[in-house]
């Protein structure tokens, strides 16, 4: 058996956190890691002790909103909000850290990964953004796909 390299690793356990979604849409998961340690880890679902949309329903598939739109109107955070989130409750330092994440981010979560000083993404898959690749190249954010 060979070896995983780091990025395959890494990708794998993103994979395995992403399971954790209660989304009915997309599990997505993210991790962020330095130095090849995990610091955080974070999957799309509803605010800690709120009712998940497994539970209520899907408010965006229930008003036909197509993914990548009104991100807004979800009782969800995304994956790679809750990994900044988590590791900010937790008071884990990310500023230097690469994050994976199974789906490539949304603008409002690129825009989140950037002020928290995250260097690179290593992502699966995911709908295009233009913003978001615009924004995270002018702020010299590596990005880089990967597949399992």
């Amino acid at each position: 058996m060979t070896r995983p390299s780091w990025a395959e690793y890494f990708m794998t356990i993103t994979k395995m956190v992403a399971k954790r979604s209660t989304c009915l849409r997309r599990h997505v998961g993210a991790i962020l890691v330095k130095d090849r340690r995990i610091l955080a880890t974070g999957y799309n679902g509803a605010p800690a002790g709120l009712r998940h949309c497994d539970e209520t329903g899907c408010l965006r598939q229930d008003s036909s909103i197509p993914s990548g739109e009104r991100h807004e109107l979800c009782r969800g955070l995304h994956a790679e909000q809750n990994v900044i989130i988590q590791a900010a409750y937790h008071g884990i330092p990310i500023a230097g850290s690469t994050i994976y994440c199974s789906n490539k981010p949304c603008v409002i979560c690129s825009k989140m990964i950037i002020n928290a000083g995250i260097t690179k993404i290593c992502c699966e898959q995911g709908y295009d953004d233009p913003l978001a690749d615009q924004m995270l190249a002018e702020a010299d954010v590596e990005i880089a796909r990967f597949v399992l």
